[in-house]
């Protein structure tokens, strides 16, 4: 399989041991992170065309990925 852009680690390296750190301690961290792969595998695919959706869908699905992003961003300042 290519490569998936937007990983979080690769999004946020200075995050990386907090990243793991939160993923193992804090439940509701990991299911953010889970839901956020989730959702950026989906819209890889959909822009790969592997799995091709609707415009609007796609939209959507960034949509989700950048409010997930933007929720864990903040709990990863806050962790600091």
């Amino acid at each position: 399989m290519s490569h998936t852009p937007h990983e979080l680690a690769e999004d946020f390296p200075e995050f990386a041991d907090k990243l793991h750190d939160l993923k193992e301690s804090n439940g509701h961290f990991a299911r953010l992170a889970d839901a956020y792969h989730e959702v950026n595998r989906a819209v890889h695919r959909a822009e790969t065309n592997v799995e091709p959706v609707e415009d609007l869908a796609e939209v959507e699905m960034r949509k989700k990925r950048a409010a997930l992003k933007d929720e864990i961003y903040g709990i990863l300042r806050k962790a600091g």
